[in-house]
């Protein structure tokens, strides 16, 4: 099934579909074996980021990967931020980066103005909505700033960020977005942080997060209620996840709570790649299982 009608299945069922950022290529299998045995639905993601300063090599070398393991209707293969202005604060050709995912089989990808001013934003992402859209497919853009990729790192706490919505997604900014991008998802800030990804900071613990639900619920209703996307999914309370679901977040991007797993999973046993993905595999079950609460999804959409 096309992947822009299961997202639009899971919104209008007030569920969600997972999507799994891949830093090191050997998380693949395990991801893709996790939503299968849970008869869910899920995407098998990697950001430029993670071809950059993890080990998935490009990527092409994930979607070589996924071949081997993915499901047909279980999994989605999707390009996670393709950063117009990167976490460095360095401009990145784009456009080429969306094309070879478009011609590696991606499904859906994602452009990431976010760094850019509000209307070079809407150019930057339309320039990608009608490149993609030739292909049928469709594309994810981001409004606001979800914190935490940054090499400065939050550069305030937490409780700061939320109490001063610093970097939430504008209602109004939102509107015009959407209807001037044509774009199909969007990313919007709400409360969420990215996991940090410096290597002296990666493997800490990220902070508890929290969303603000009446901002959610601005925002769908200002969007005409478009599939919303949350990004930094891992280390938020889960009440305010399974609330977010209900009133609007139709995929949550998952990357520390794996990722980490695999990495600590490695710092016990070096070199057990094996011991690892099982780590993996057992997180993700249980994000699957306990945390969303998406498992039975697959046989949902096709009874």
């Amino acid at each position: 099934m096309d992947i822009k009608k299961v997202v639009q299945w899971a919104k209008d069922n007030k569920t969600v579909i997972p999507a799994f950022n891949i830093p090191y290529i050997p998380m693949v299998k395990p991801v893709i074996q996790a939503i299968v045995e849970a008869d869910s639905i899920g995407m098998v993601q990697v950001a430029r980021l993670e071809w950059e300063k993890f080990q998935s090599g490009s990527l092409e070398k994930v979607a070589e990967e996924y071949a081997k393991y993915a499901k047909e209707d279980f999994t989605y293969l999707h390009l996670d931020h393709v950063p117009v202005i990167d976490e460095d604060d360095l401009w990145v050709d784009f456009l080429p980066i969306i094309e070879r995912a478009i011609g590696a089989g991606y499904q859906s990808i994602m452009v990431d103005g976010s760094r850019l001013s509000f209307k070079d934003n809407i150019k930057a992402t339309k320039e990608v909505t009608d490149l993609a859209h030739l292909s049928n497919v469709p594309v994810e853009a981001e409004l606001g700033c979800v914190a935490g990729h940054e090499s400065g790192g939050l550069g305030l706490s937490y409780e700061e960020l939320f109490n001063t919505k610093k970097g939430f997604t504008d209602t109004n900014e939102a509107k015009i977005f959407v209807e001037e991008t044509t774009c199909d998802w969007l990313s919007v800030a709400v409360g969420s942080i990215h996991g940090a990804i410096a290597k002296e900071t990666r493997k800490e613990k990220k902070p508890t997060a929290i969303l603000d639900i009446e901002h959610i619920v601005a925002l769908a209703k200002a969007t005409n209620y478009i599939p919303l996307v949350l990004h930094g999914g891992s280390g938020i309370d889960q009440r305010y996840i399974l609330e977010g679901i209900k009133k609007g977040i139709t995929k949550i991007n998952v990357g520390t709570e794996i990722r980490q797993a695999y990495e600590f999973a490695l710092d016990e046993k070096p070199g057990d790649i094996e011991y690892a993905r099982q780590r993996v595999y057992e997180r993700t079950v249980w994000l699957l299982n306990d945390f969303f609460r998406v498992s039975g999804n697959f046989s949902r959409l096709h009874s």
